[in-house]
Protein backbone atom coordinates (compact mmCIF):
# COMPACT_ATOMS: atom_id res chain seq x y z
CA UNK A 1 0.00 0.00 0.00
CA UNK A 2 1.30 3.53 -1.06
CA UNK A 3 1.61 6.67 1.91
CA UNK A 4 -0.72 8.71 1.23
CA UNK A 5 1.05 11.95 2.08
CA UNK A 6 -1.43 14.83 3.09
CA UNK A 7 -2.86 12.16 5.69
CA UNK A 8 0.72 12.11 7.00
CA UNK A 9 1.05 14.92 7.07
CA UNK A 10 -2.30 15.54 8.78
CA UNK A 11 -1.54 13.40 11.77
CA UNK A 12 1.75 14.84 12.26
CA UNK A 13 0.25 18.26 12.58
CA UNK A 14 -2.56 17.46 14.41
CA UNK A 15 -1.40 14.93 16.91
CA UNK A 16 1.68 17.30 18.10
CA UNK A 17 -1.25 20.19 18.80
CA UNK A 18 0.33 22.54 15.77
CA UNK A 19 -2.26 25.33 14.79
CA UNK A 20 -2.98 25.57 11.13
CA UNK A 21 -3.45 29.42 11.30
CA UNK A 22 0.12 29.66 13.03
CA UNK A 23 1.62 27.15 10.46
CA UNK A 24 -0.44 29.19 7.24
CA UNK A 25 1.19 32.87 8.76
CA UNK A 26 4.16 31.06 8.65
CA UNK A 27 4.51 29.32 5.10
CA UNK A 28 2.81 32.84 4.25
CA UNK A 29 -0.08 30.69 2.39
CA UNK A 30 -3.78 30.41 2.89
CA UNK A 31 -5.30 27.71 5.37
CA UNK A 32 -7.15 26.23 2.65
CA UNK A 33 -3.53 25.33 0.78
CA UNK A 34 -2.79 23.29 4.15
CA UNK A 35 -5.87 21.85 3.98
CA UNK A 36 -5.83 21.06 0.35
CA UNK A 37 -2.13 19.39 1.32
CA UNK A 38 -4.16 17.26 3.53
CA UNK A 39 -5.96 15.69 0.75
CA UNK A 40 -3.18 15.04 -1.87
CA UNK A 41 -1.59 11.98 -2.38
CA UNK A 42 1.60 13.11 -2.81
CA UNK A 43 3.05 16.24 -2.26
CA UNK A 44 6.19 17.67 -3.44
CA UNK A 45 8.86 17.31 -0.88
CA UNK A 46 9.85 21.01 -0.79
CA UNK A 47 6.20 22.09 0.74
CA UNK A 48 6.95 19.03 3.70
CA UNK A 49 10.25 20.40 4.00
CA UNK A 50 9.32 23.86 4.56
CA UNK A 51 6.09 22.61 6.68
CA UNK A 52 9.06 20.81 8.34
CA UNK A 53 11.31 23.80 9.58
CA UNK A 54 7.79 26.46 10.35
CA UNK A 55 7.33 23.45 12.72
CA UNK A 56 10.79 22.63 14.20
CA UNK A 57 9.29 19.17 13.09
CA UNK A 58 11.94 16.07 11.43
CA UNK A 59 9.85 14.42 9.24
CA UNK A 60 12.86 12.20 8.18
CA UNK A 61 10.96 9.69 10.42
CA UNK A 62 7.57 9.95 8.65
CA UNK A 63 9.65 10.17 4.89
CA UNK A 64 12.81 8.16 4.64
CA UNK A 65 12.64 8.03 1.30
CA UNK A 66 12.66 12.05 1.11
CA UNK A 67 14.60 12.94 3.68
CA UNK A 68 18.18 12.26 5.94
CA UNK A 69 17.46 12.60 9.58
CA UNK A 70 20.87 14.36 9.90
CA UNK A 71 20.27 16.59 6.94
CA UNK A 72 16.95 17.53 7.98
CA UNK A 73 18.05 18.24 11.44
CA UNK A 74 21.06 20.76 9.47
CA UNK A 75 18.51 22.65 7.96
CA UNK A 76 16.28 23.41 10.79
CA UNK A 77 19.37 24.39 13.01
CA UNK A 78 20.07 26.67 10.49
CA UNK A 79 16.83 28.43 10.49
CA UNK A 80 16.90 31.96 11.18
CA UNK A 81 14.97 34.06 13.68
CA UNK A 82 16.07 36.78 12.26
CA UNK A 83 14.61 36.09 8.41
CA UNK A 84 11.42 35.01 10.56
CA UNK A 85 10.64 38.35 12.71
CA UNK A 86 11.84 40.15 9.15
CA UNK A 87 8.58 38.62 7.79
CA UNK A 88 6.52 39.63 10.52
CA UNK A 89 7.97 43.67 10.61
CA UNK A 90 7.45 43.28 6.81
CA UNK A 91 3.78 43.29 7.15
CA UNK A 92 3.92 46.19 9.39
CA UNK A 93 6.03 48.18 7.27
CA UNK A 94 3.06 47.80 4.51
CA UNK A 95 0.29 48.58 6.70
CA UNK A 96 2.22 51.60 8.30
CA UNK A 97 2.66 52.72 4.78
CA UNK A 98 -0.89 52.58 4.13
CA UNK A 99 -1.47 54.35 7.26
CA UNK A 100 1.13 56.87 6.19
CA UNK A 101 -0.34 57.51 2.39
CA UNK A 102 -4.36 57.57 3.95
CA UNK A 103 -3.29 60.82 6.09
CA UNK A 104 -1.43 62.11 3.20
CA UNK A 105 -4.47 61.80 1.14
CA UNK A 106 -7.03 63.12 3.80
CA UNK A 107 -4.45 66.37 4.22
CA UNK A 108 -4.65 66.45 0.39
CA UNK A 109 -8.54 66.93 0.69
CA UNK A 110 -8.59 69.09 3.52
CA UNK A 111 -6.22 71.57 2.12
CA UNK A 112 -8.20 71.38 -1.50
CA UNK A 113 -11.76 71.92 0.69
CA UNK A 114 -10.19 75.08 2.27
CA UNK A 115 -9.06 76.42 -0.86
CA UNK A 116 -12.40 76.12 -2.06
CA UNK A 117 -13.76 77.53 1.32
CA UNK A 118 -11.62 80.17 0.90
CA UNK A 119 -12.62 80.86 -2.28
CA UNK A 120 -16.08 80.80 -1.34
CA UNK A 121 -17.18 78.21 -3.79
CA UNK A 122 -18.13 75.82 -0.59
CA UNK A 123 -20.13 78.66 0.57
CA UNK A 124 -22.38 79.37 -2.43
CA UNK A 125 -22.98 75.30 -2.67
CA UNK A 126 -23.91 75.10 0.90
CA UNK A 127 -26.52 78.69 0.86
CA UNK A 128 -28.19 76.66 -2.28
CA UNK A 129 -28.88 73.71 -0.42
CA UNK A 130 -25.33 71.51 -1.34
CA UNK A 131 -24.34 70.26 2.29
CA UNK A 132 -21.02 69.34 1.32
CA UNK A 133 -19.28 66.95 4.67
CA UNK A 134 -15.77 68.35 3.52
CA UNK A 135 -17.75 71.66 4.50
CA UNK A 136 -18.33 70.37 8.47
CA UNK A 137 -14.90 68.73 8.38
CA UNK A 138 -13.23 71.99 8.60
CA UNK A 139 -14.71 72.79 11.55
CA UNK A 140 -13.11 70.03 13.29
Amino acid sequence: MEKHYGQILEHVIRSNGFNISELSRLLNVNRRSIYNWFNMPRIRPEIIFKIGCALRYDFSKEFPELFRPEEFSKKICLRNPEKTAALDRSGDRWEHKYIALLEKYNEMLLNQVEQLYSSGVCRSLFNFGVPLIAEFAIHF
